[in-house]
């Protein structure tokens, strides 16, 4: 009787393991739909930042569009997808570029502040991704920046560096174009790359998924997220550590400014912490930012940014 009830408990014990372990993958699988194919808005009229945020930027960009100042141009990714950027001159061309990396279910269309300011107040041309799965661009998931990185190392840098004929480059971006460009920050890259703004971007794809996984859903990242990284491993091919800002910045070399809202709980300002403090080799700056929400840096002080990217550019880079 003993032996047919440790029999009977054993099986008990590996049914619950099972059912656990069953209901812990469902949780990964939706948790992956959710959050890397989610609907992204592809209406035009939509995708403006709100133009009272940045009085005359619908103008510009259309003026821009009207006249043949922004291009777009295509490309076929690594993966056999069409993915799309566009493109414009500065006034003067002096041999200085800005890749300009958009954030999670946005577009370059949320970056027009930027590519004004680098275009017009700063001599630089630039050029915005759509980043895969984004806008005019295909793709099959959210790359969170990871698999985004290479589309902008083997296509956007050596595209830009055709189009403009540039001497120097950087890399910038908000958000998930923040992390991309931290990631993009610690591969083999052309000598014409000089330096990198990144601006409330994540330590790792793992961080940022646990705390969404806590704030929005109250639910412990073991586990759920365990489940949901192995699942985008056999989807996608990448798991949510191996996504890491961190990692990346522990080489890169060449300088870097980075920028968070002191209130941002999309990506808390935490995340700015580890990542500078992960970059040990090459100059570094860190600008907090008071009072200021998630990608809202810009917008609260345009003219303070400016002076402070000016200022790195000038110091740093140039």
């Amino acid at each position: 009787m003993a032996k047919k009830a440790v029999k009977v408990t054993l099986w008990v014990v590996v049914a619950i393991v099972a059912i656990l372990t069953a209901i812990s993958f469902y949780a990964g699988s939706y948790m992956v739909g959710y959050g890397l194919t989610p609907d992204i808005q592809r209406n035009l009229d939509t995708l403006w930042v709100t133009e009272m945020h940045y009085p005359g930027l619908h103008d510009w960009a259309d003026s821009m569009f009207t006249n043949g100042l922004m291009k777009e141009t295509t490309a076929i990714d690594d993966e056999g997808y069409e993915v799309h950027a566009y493109y414009a001159e500065a006034e003067e061309n002096v041999g200085k570029t800005a890749v300009i990396i958009h954030g999670y279910t946005s577009n370059p269309f949320s970056m027009m502040m930027l590519a004004r300011m680098y275009r017009d107040s700063l001599g630089y041309n630039v050029l915005l991704p759509h980043l895969n799965y984004h806008l005019n661009s295909e793709g099959n998931a959210v790359q969170m920046g990871w698999k985004d990185r290479l589309d902008i190392e083997q296509i956007w840098i050596p595209t830009a560096h055709e189009i403009f004929q540039d001497s120097l480059m950087i890399v910038t971006g908000i958000s998930m174009g923040g992390a991309t460009t931290m990631m993009v920050s610690g591969d083999e890259l052309p000598d014409y790359v000089k330096g990198f703004i990144e601006d409330c971007g994540y330590s790792s794809v793992w961080d940022e998924f646990s705390g969404e996984l806590k704030n929005q859903f109250g639910l412990p990242t073991f586990p759920i997220l365990n489940c949901a990284s192995l699942v985008c491993r056999m989807k996608y091919g990448w798991d949510f550590k191996t996504a890491s800002s961190v990692n990346q910045l522990a080489k890169c070399e060449k300088p870097m400014l980075f920028i968070h809202g002191d209130n941002d709980t999309f990506v808390p300002t935490a995340h700015i912490y580890k990542n500078y403090d992960a970059k040990v080799n090459g100059y570094k700056d860190m600008w907090l930012v008071p009072d200021t929400k998630h990608g809202e840096s810009f917008r609260n002080f345009p003219d303070e940014y400016t002076a402070r990217v000016r200022a790195f550019l000038k110091e740093h880079i140039e």
